[in-house]
């Protein structure tokens, strides 16, 4: 069943992210191989998109940045973009909670070349934070959702003037616009969102994105000083 959104059916959102990865990215075997594994070893399919994944590595390497840190690492889809953005005088640090996640992940990034850019700390992600120092150039936040607030706070105090800081899944299919929600996921994203809007060190906004993974958004934050 074509479900319409806005006048668009998903097929067509899913026909469009198709042709954007094949005429920006192409062929991409390390990426690629990568969803596979995941798929393989059972992990949920939530990683961002092709598309989505190269606009990461655009925007790392567009503020040059070397240092990032990663919260949710998954099977290391995402990873995979920021490491080849940072280079090879770079560094990924990323926080995974499930421990067969972080070893798929491993194994992906050791595939793709680029392991050695990457340090996957394993656990919840509150926990392994106060043992992370920054600063850090750009973080990217894709975890459990009710923590967003708490995440941005540790990103916030680990950023340095000039830092991005980019929060996955605001959206939530239109859900956080509901004031009067009882979802944690969604409490937690307006959380968020409401610290990027008064936090007098950030300056931010956010994207609605329609696509192969459905109606979701991508929240940004520049950390002004």
């Amino acid at each position: 069943m074509r479900r319409q959104n806005g006048g668009m059916a998903d097929s067509t959102w899913t026909d469009v992210d198709d042709y954007l990865a094949t005429t920006l990215i192409g062929s991409d075997t390390a990426v690629s191989d990568a969803l596979e594994a995941n798929h393989a070893a059972g992990l949920p399919a939530i990683d961002v998109s092709p598309a989505q994944g190269k606009f990461l590595s655009v925007l790392a390497r567009a503020i040059g940045a070397k240092r990032v840190l990663e919260i949710g690492t998954l099977g290391g889809y995402s990873t995979i973009w920021l490491a080849r953005a940072v280079g090879p005088e770079g560094h990924v640090t990323t926080l995974e909670f499930d421990p067969h996640h972080a070893e798929v992940a491993r194994a992906n990034l050791d595939r793709a070349g680029v392991g050695e850019r990457v340090d996957i700390r394993v656990g919840a992600a509150l926990e392994s934070l106060p043992d992370i120092a920054g600063p850090f150039d750009l973080f990217f936040i894709d975890a459990d959702k009710e923590n967003n607030a708490n995440y941005v706070d540790a990103a916030l105090a680990r950023s340095r003037p000039g830092a991005l800081i980019i929060v996955d899944n605001v959206v939530r299919r239109g859900g956080v616009a509901d004031a009067d929600t009882s979802d944690p996921a969604i409490l937690g994203t307006r959380a968020a969102i409401e610290l990027i809007a008064n936090h007098p060190r950030l300056d931010g906004s956010a994207l609605q994105t329609v696509g192969a993974k459905g109606w979701d958004g991508l929240a940004f934050a520049l950390v002004t000083e």
